[in-house]
């Protein structure tokens, strides 16, 4: 990941033959905040980025600062030996040394177009370098918390640049955009906000949590988009509620529309009762009957079919059937029960069979009793 840092020219000075030298500090340990749209974590604000003094003072980094291309801001691409004429306007030395948490670098200036640069006030640098961003959050031995770690950090060249992104936040490395990632910056002295305005970028005063900042057209941008992007976030939160809700709703009616088909106990018998009552109606018309898995209606047609044929209700509605098993049934329960008649005061002998029995045992008593007398007495 490419990366740029701000840094401080200190003691420039013109060589007899018109070169500017200076010395530079070009990279340091610490730690820098990022915003995190421009290091690959768009969900976070800033990210926190820590350089532990065993990187930036590593054989490999030191070595990384020397004899390294000065430009005139920051090309467009990384300088190499290919593009080195086209972007060079000095170079860096190779008499490197640790300053506190600085690596500090001496350069020289050798374009006389840059030096009057520097001169009328272009006098700040910015280290374009590369190196490897790992995620891993932790505290350094001072108790400063930090969220990712460079390492592996090489300089490509260092850059003269303005301070030209005004305002509370202002990223470090002006015009880093096209070449790499910078930090945000401290708050700059209000003097120095009026200072060289002829050379500042423009700015704009973009509102964020209700707070007014003034950066620079780049991190304008980049804010919109992500107030877009958390707007649009907030739509869709508020069309799955929206959507959650009404779910719950359907979900809670359907509910109802089920304890309302519920069958209550009291329901429950009648049908039993009714079920049975229609069954033994079945066969009381035809007899035996199939009445096991059928419903109500198809033990009706059953009982016709039987009882007078299935041409009686092809093509016929249910009504009909229902009509002619009605029908049916009325003429099973008008039938008279003869037996049930009979006995249902008691079973008493027929009149005229007793007095005929009796009758005939009193004239055989009158004939014993009269055996001993005369057919005819005179």
């Amino acid at each position: 990941m490419n990366f740029t840092d701000i840094v401080t020219v200190a003691g420039t000075r013109r060589t007899g033959d018109g070169y500017l030298v200076a010395d530079a500090r070009v990279a340091r340990t610490g730690i820098q905040n990022y915003l995190g749209a421009e290091i690959g974590r768009p969900e976070m604000r800033t990210v926190r980025v820590y350089r532990p003094g065993a990187e930036v003072f590593s054989e490999d980094t030191l070595k990384s600062a020397a004899h390294r291309p000065v430009t005139n801001e920051h090309p467009p691409e990384m300088v190499t030996s290919e593009n080195w004429k086209k972007y060079s306007v000095g170079q860096t030395g190779d008499e490197i040394a640790g300053e506190g948490i600085f690596i500090r670098v001496p350069l020289m200036v050798s374009d006389e177009a840059a030096i009057q640069d520097i001169e009328s006030g272009k006098q700040e640098l910015s280290a374009g370098y590369v190196c490897d961003l790992d995620f891993i959050a932790g505290v350094t031995s001072a108790g400063e918390a930090y969220d990712a770690v460079q390492k592996n950090i090489r300089i490509n060249h260092i850059a003269i640049v303005r301070r030209g992104r005004a305002g509370s936040k202002v990223r470090i490395g002006d015009a880093a955009a096209p070449w790499g990632c910078a930090p945000l910056a401290a708050p700059r002295p209000i003097s120095d906000q009026h200072e060289n305005k002829e050379g500042m970028m423009p700015t704009r005063t973009n509102t964020v949590d209700g707070i007014g900042i003034e950066v620079s057209d780049q991190v304008s941008e980049l804010i919109a988009e992500l107030q877009r992007q958390l707007a649009d976030a907030k739509a869709q939160i508020t069309a799955t509620d929206a959507a959650y809700q009404k779910a719950i709703a359907i979900r809670d009616a359907e509910l109802d529309a089920v304890k309302a088909n519920l069958v209550s106990d009291v329901e429950i018998e009648r049908r039993a009762e009714a079920r049975a009552d229609l069954i033994g109606l079945a066969k009381a018309i035809v007899g035996e009957v199939k009445t096991v898995g059928l419903s109500d209606a198809a033990i009706r047609k059953a009982v016709v079919v039987a009882k007078i044929g299935e041409g009686a209700v092809e093509g016929r509605s249910e009504a009909y059937i229902d009509a002619r098993f009605d029908m049916l049934a009325d003429a099973v329960r008008e039938t008279p029960d003869l037996f049930a008649a009979a006995v249902r005061g008691g079973i008493t002998p027929p009149q005229t069979s007793i007095s005929a029995a009796f009758s005939a045992y009193a004239a055989m008593v009158r004939d014993l009793q009269s055996a001993h007398q005369p057919a005819n007495p005179v």
